[in-house]
């Protein structure tokens, strides 16, 4: 009844201003390799881009994406292509932009460094795709304590939910891609649930607010989102 006491309803989920999808880059040299290229300095370098295969994902990313924005009533005009500065994801993210017509040097694609892969470390880096899994096992039992000299999962979601609001900001009414890595874009799906169950979470993410436990609880979780090489993903 109207002005009844009582537990006060859920605050709704936080409105987007625009349209999402998630794509991580197509197979990469590093990934034929199976080596941990995680450094802005060793991700750019272009004998660290798409493998032959990669090339293949990500233009059939590219079409599936243009089949959905048709489906969906959405105009190709309206995308805007936000991307890792690396070599594979860049390569990726000008693929795309080929096959839905979107000029790559023009206003609608943008090279994000916020968006750049997860920085695992000295002592991991150019080492066997197989340390992963040590990694991920310290994300699991507390996604706040960092590799040596890397980014912990914490890291990566403030930098991903600060993208996620800059551009929402930017961009009214686009369909945003956002072209990544594995971890940063399991993080980020791990970010968007937790926004989905409470609002200020975006506001806890960048603030690194550890006392709250839904952060802990949800980003030790990542795993769960994981994508393969050139998988696209709506997101909201």
């Amino acid at each position: 009844m109207e002005g009844s006491s009582g537990d006060s309803p859920p605050a709704p989920p936080p409105a987007f201003r625009n349209r999402y999808w998630i794509l991580r880059h197509g197979r990469s040299v590093p990934n034929e390799r199976g080596l941990i290229v995680s450094s802005l300095e060793n991700g750019t370098k272009p004998e660290f881009g798409l493998a032959p295969e990669g090339v293949e994902q990500a233009r059939s990313a590219g079409e599936s994406l243009r089949k959905e924005l048709g489906e969906m009533g959405v105009p190709v005009d309206s995308v805007k292509i936000c991307y890792s500065p690396f070599s594979r994801t860049t390569e990726t993210a000008r693929v795309v932009a080929g096959v839905l017509g979107v000029p790559f040097e023009g206003p609608s694609c943008k090279a994000t460094v916020e968006l750049r892969e997860r920085y695992f470390g000295p002592s991991y880096e150019l080492l066997s795709h197989e340390k992963y899994a040590e990694v991920w096992a310290i994300d699991e039992a507390d996604p706040f304590l960092a590799p040596e000299g890397g980014e912990s999962v914490a890291d990566v979601a403030s930098r991903l939910a600060g993208v996620l609001s800059s551009t929402d900001v930017e961009f009214h009414g686009s369909a945003v891609l956002i072209v990544s890595h594995g971890d940063p874009l399991q993080i980020f799906q791990a970010v968007l649930s937790g926004a989905k169950e409470n609002p200020s979470f975006l506001d806890k993410v960048a603030g690194l607010k550890k006392e709250s436990l839904i952060v802990p609880s949800v980003l030790s979780q990542h795993r769960k989102f994981a994508l393969n090489t050139g998988e696209l993903r709506r997101v909201m």
